[in-house]
């Protein structure tokens, strides 16, 4: 059985946070061959989003893989060293602690792995976003599996008709549910709507219980306990046969949707689907960007990949998002562009509320009295 492993983090942006020196890169290029010609991997490929690093890899030693994990955190490792080499800005951020200790998750890497068993023809996409949270793939993932509107083999392809299943998580609480959908598509959207805290881990087809999508649900902030910058989460999906067609798994993003990110972590903006090369996020740290590789996999090598959204038509969707960047970047610090008090919990806003903690004045006797009065005047009208 192949494993598809995504592994990325966040290991030292140029310049700030805009961007990967080429050299990162290659050492990440130079690790993974090792591994490669050790039998460890099968294939693999590397890439950045932003400032985030991704190693897309194939193995057959399954999901968890302490060798494939190990593989990923001295590679990321080995690229920190690169990169505080070079003074880049935040070198190694996302290994959150000193050592491996067999899993990267809980770590600080982003992860996203799926085993399966190879079919005449594979298809797949890997998306990666930069300055956004994992719920990010909340919206898209819905509409590539239940949207009728959205995936037209729900309505008329026998083999999705039995539709799919779904998992989605609970990163507060560290539980998680399933929803089978048709049936139960209002109870899933009642809770990933709210994709700070439900994110949509895996999707299954309910025909052959085969993995159709997987994602990363790792919260940074709540790992590390305080912000050490955005999850900037991944996520396959296979194509076509019993899964959606490439087309319509693309077709979420012409909707450049709200997700939460952008500059410190602490803003509001739209989704913004690019080419590779432009997944660049400069204004303002941002806006939010998601780029999709495509391969082809033939006997676990990676066939590719093809740049997805380096596509004319999706222009429209990144002059929509500009547009809504515009908007809400004219807010400044005001809500909806800053994100509401309950998520601000963790970004830096706790230490600005600590230093000013001595600064706020009780109000009792004569003006607590008078905050009563305007209370109760206001509830008679």
């Amino acid at each position: 059985m192949l494993t598809l492993s995504v592994i990325k983090a966040d290991v030292g942006g140029y310049v700030g946070h805009s961007s990967m020196h080429p050299d990162l890169e290659s050492k990440a290029r130079e690790e993974l061959a090792k591994a490669q010609q050790s039998g460890l991997l099968i294939d693999f490929h590397v890439t950045h989003a932003g400032d985030d690093l991704q190693l897309i890899m194939t193995h057959e030693l399954g999901e968890d893989s302490t060798d494939v994990h190990r593989l990923a955190w001295e590679t990321f490792e080995a690229c920190t060293a690169v990169a505080k080499s070079l003074k880049l800005y935040g070198a190694g951020q996302d290994l959150l602690v000193d050592a491996f200790s067999g899993n990267v998750k809980g770590q600080g890497p982003g992860v996203a792995e799926m085993a399966f068993t190879e079919r005449p023809s594979e298809p797949v996409i890997v998306f990666m976003a930069d300055k956004t949270a994992a719920g990010a793939w909340n919206l898209p993932i819905y509409r590539m599996f239940a949207d009728p509107f959205n995936t037209a083999g729900l309505v008329i392809a026998p083999t999705l008709q039995e539709g799919f299943r779904f998992e989605v998580h609970d990163v507060m609480e560290n539980k998680r549910i399933f929803f089978d959908c048709p049936e139960d598509t209002y109870a899933l959207l009642a809770f990933i709507g709210a994709p700070a805290r439900y994110t949509l881990r895996a999707v299954y087809s309910r025909a052959n219980g085969e993995v159709a999508a997987v994602s990363s649900t790792q919260r940074l902030a709540l790992i590390a306990g305080r912000y050490v910058g955005k999850d900037d989460p991944v996520c396959v999906v296979r194509c076509q046969g019993n899964f959606p067609a490439v087309g319509v798994v693309l077709e979420p993003f012409t909707h450049p949707h709200i997700v939460e990110g952008w500059m410190r972590g602490s803003h509001c903006g739209p989704l913004m689907p690019c080419a590779l090369r432009d997944c660049q996020p400069r204004r303002f740290d941002g806006p939010p960007r998601v780029i999709g590789a495509g391969f082809q996999l033939a006997n676990g090598k990676l066939v590719g990949p093809v740049d997805m959204f380096d596509d004319p038509s999706f222009d429209e969707a990144r002059h929509t998002a500009s547009m809504v960047a515009d908007y809400l970047r004219r807010h400044g610090p005001f809500e909806p562009h800053r994100l509401p008090l309950a998520e601000m919990e963790y970004t830096t806003m706790p230490q600005l509320m600590k230093k000013l903690a001595d600064r706020w004045e009780s109000l009792d006797g004569k003006e607590a009295r008078k905050v009563e009065a305007v209370k109760s005047r206001r509830g008679r009208y």
